[in-house]
């Protein structure tokens, strides 16, 4: 991510703070069904949108002036929000230059992803046609690996695209699991180490993210005891929000030790945190609650990771989690996969639903809660007066896989749906047919 680095980005910070011009058009959508998302669903409801932001929602809304947008049959969303994703940073991910996730390093908190996006990506397309309005953009790699920014997956350039950052400083706990495997079984011997050997070189991971944040707690005491002359660190200055309690720490960590080290770290700290992978999060449910620590679950459609899991152990974490009292969105995991599979975000709630995980919540699960954990609840997640009119039209319930989306506007602007896969479809279905 050699785009990244907070000193050479004086120009680009300056162009990401610029307004928006005010739309001055006023909609009227009505749909069979509007899901507001926080407050229930209103048949044959309407929805006011002026400049871009949502007026009023009922029945029977004044029209004058208003272009009327009927919706016929279809159902009215918000847009949905994936928390965690790397699109916009790989495109291709066997083609080098076309991925830039990575900083080089193991701590790099003044990396920010945002600003590294293709906005051009034809991955962007083809996330939005199955309803994706937003997006929070990761850097991966190290320890910390950065800053992520939330876009709309709409708009001219990263500066057009960008609506909250920094959102969150991303951290990848170390593995805790000890590989028991005897030294004559490896491939190659050279690499075995001891049980206690491995449980040393853990908890020397572990202390050197403790030093990291101690120190960071000191640049941020020297730099408000400091005189004028105080020279800025590019990377501690990144720290400053976070030792202060602003930027919250989204803790990558799945298997159970890890989220369980991950709890007991911010706890002593009272770091604030957010789980994001989660495959074991399930096992770990009441610590998760008392903690108030939401999770991003990734992992619906992967496999059980031990021969004693049952077959649907992920497809019920969901449920299990939301029993507790955890907050859950879901998301999909980072790199090439994720970013061209995003589509494919809302049948991860559709399958939670499915196995135990009531429908509002599923729903939530891609709106509401993806926007209160990335701090922007105020302005989207929900169908509500005062937010922003970023909604979606499909031809059933979204939770249904054989629903389609069928229009989308972002910020009140109708958005087009069309993408290489669309594209594609045209082009072979005009194909010249055989004399």
């Amino acid at each position: 991510m050699n785009a990244l680095r907070l000193s050479f980005l004086p120009l680009a910070l300056a162009l990401l703070t610029a307004t928006q011009p005010a739309r001055a058009e006023t909609l009227l959508f009505r749909a069979a069904v509007v899901h507001t998302i926080a407050k229930g669903d209103i048949v044959n409801g309407e929805v006011l949108v002026k400049d871009g932001k949502i007026a009023l929602i009922g029945r029977g809304l004044p029209t004058e002036g208003a272009n009327v947008i009927e919706l016929k049959g279809q159902h009215l969303y918000p847009g949905l929000i994936s928390p965690n994703t790397s699109l916009g940073l790989v495109e291709i991910g066997a083609v080098r230059a076309s991925v830039d996730t990575t900083e080089v390093g193991s701590f790099t908190p003044d990396v920010q992803a945002w600003i590294a996006i293709n906005p051009d990506s034809e991955l962007i397309p083809v996330a939005r046609a199955n309803g994706i309005t937003h997006a929070l953009v990761v850097p991966s790699g190290g320890i910390i690996s950065g800053q992520s920014g939330l876009i709309a997956l709409a708009g001219w350039g990263v500066e057009g695209m960008t609506v909250k950052r920094p959102v969150a400083m991303h951290l990848d706990w170390p593995e805790m699991a000890l590989d028991t495997t005897p030294k004559e079984q490896l491939r190659d011997s050279s690499k075995w180490k001891s049980p206690e050997d491995q449980a040393k070189d853990r908890r020397k991971k572990v202390k050197e993210i403790e030093d990291f944040f101690d120190e960071a707690k000191a640049y941020a005491k020297a730099r408000t005891a400091a005189a004028k002359d105080f020279r800025p660190h590019p990377a501690w200055e990144s720290m400053l929000p976070v030792v202060r309690g602003e930027l919250p720490v989204f803790v990558h960590a799945d298997e159970l030790r890890q989220i369980k080290s991950a709890l007991h770290w911010a706890t002593n700290r009272n770091q604030r945190i957010v789980i994001v992978g989660g495959r074991d999060a399930a096992l770990a449910a009441d610590a998760l609650a008392k903690a108030k620590t939401p999770v991003i679950f990734e992992h619906v459609f992967t496999l059980p990771p031990r021969d004693s899991d049952a077959h649907d152990v992920h497809f019920r974490a969901a449920g299990q989690l939301h029993k507790a009292g955890v907050t859950v969105a879901f998301g999909l995991s980072l790199g090439a996969w994720g970013a061209s599979g995003l589509r494919n975000l809302p049948y991860s709630a559709a399958q939670a639903a499915a196995h135990g995980l009531p429908e509002t919540e599923a729903l939530k699960s891609i709106t509401l809660y993806p926007a209160q954990i990335l701090g922007v609840s105020d302005r989207l997640g929900s169908i509500e007066p005062g937010k922003e009119a970023s909604l979606i039209a499909t031809d059933g319930n979204l939770l249904d896989i054989r629903s389609n989306v069928k229009r989308m506007w972002i910020a009140g602007k109708e958005t087009s749906l069309e993408s290489r896969h669309t594209r594609l479809y045209e082009k072979y279905r005009n194909r010249p047919k055989a004399k």
